[in-house]
């Protein structure tokens, strides 16, 4: 079985996927959403500086466009899936790729999500950190006793955990964490993404999801807020807005999928971060990315 990942946020770089805009039928997925934003996606990706590039304004919308485009060159080389997974972000390029959403909707809903969140993290002040070499439960629980908020929100891996919070929050527990010999690495984000600092943009982007048309999608689909596959699309506005707030149960998601008999995991979009993440995880499977026209030929 054959799952389709796709990248988060802090993925993105200057130059990402300048390859695929040569063709015209794959250039058209960025014509599409510079018509949907009021802004020129190829501008945004071949000109902008990594500085404004990681706004969440830009990052967000950037990263589904190169993760669509790599997606859709794949497909035109005969690539096939059964089912599809994405990292936060990434779960908006998984519901258009499953047949969820146009792609038109898809990039309504990220710019009301991008847009929403870049808000929330203006108005409420957050940051974000990878915490390696340490278990998930032991992460969490350092956490939770913090006196300053600070939450566990990413469980990327048996070995690496995400956490977001207030400056401060954040701040104290990684000095605990650094006398427990832990690795902490500050994350290229704006603000305290999947945690109740992002409240407001949860209730904001409600509004848009709400008039957005989901169908059943035609392969699996996979849910960073359950932790499994989603079977159940009566609710999804409300289950969106509630993922701007949940961790992302990445662990479980690849757990379960590899249970389902998944043993086959490519990568669509920014880096190779998913792939890492299968690999850590995972045993016996293959995993690539595909960022590029070099990464068509692992297909």
């Amino acid at each position: 079985m054959t799952i389709a990942l796709f990248s988060g946020q802090g993925s993105q770089y200057v130059g990402m996927g300048n390859d695929f805009l040569a063709d015209p039928v794959v250039r058209s997925i960025a014509e599409t959403g510079s018509e949907i934003l009021g802004r020129d996606l190829i501008e945004i990706l071949t000109e902008t500086p990594q500085e404004e590039l990681n706004l969440t304004i830009n990052a967000q919308p950037a990263i589904m466009t190169v993760s669509l485009m790599a997606l859709r060159t794949a497909v035109q080389k005969g690539f096939t899936f059964d089912g599809v997974a994405g990292h936060s972000l990434g779960e908006y390029a998984g519901m258009q790729a499953s047949g969820m959403i146009t792609l038109e909707d898809a990039f309504r809903l990220i710019k009301a999500r991008s847009e929403a969140m870049d808000e929330a993290s203006r108005n409420n002040k957050g940051t974000m950190s990878a915490v390696m070499k340490i278990a998930p439960e032991t992460v969490a629980e350092v956490c939770n006793k913090a006196v300053n908020y600070v939450s566990a929100v990413n469980y990327n891996s048996p070995v690496q955990t995400v956490i977001a919070g207030t400056p401060e929050g954040v701040a104290e527990v990684t000095e605990i964490f650094t006398e427990m010999k832990a690795r902490v690495v500050p994350l290229s984000v704006a603000g305290a993404f999947h945690s109740k600092l992002m409240q407001s943009a949860s209730e904001k982007f409600y509004e848009t999801a709400k008039t957005i048309t989901f169908r059943k999608p035609e392969v699996k689909y996979y849910s960073n807020v359950t932790g499994g596959e989603l079977t159940d699309f009566s609710n999804m506005p409300e289950l969106l807005a509630k993922h701007i707030v949940s961790p992302v149960r990445f662990t479980s998601e690849l757990n379960a999928m590899y249970q389902a008999g998944a043993d086959k995991f490519v990568e669509f979009g920014a880096g190779k971060t998913l792939t890492g993440l299968v690999k850590k995880t995972l045993k016996g499977v293959t995993a690539f990315n595909i960022e590029n026209m070099d990464g068509l030929a692992n297909l």
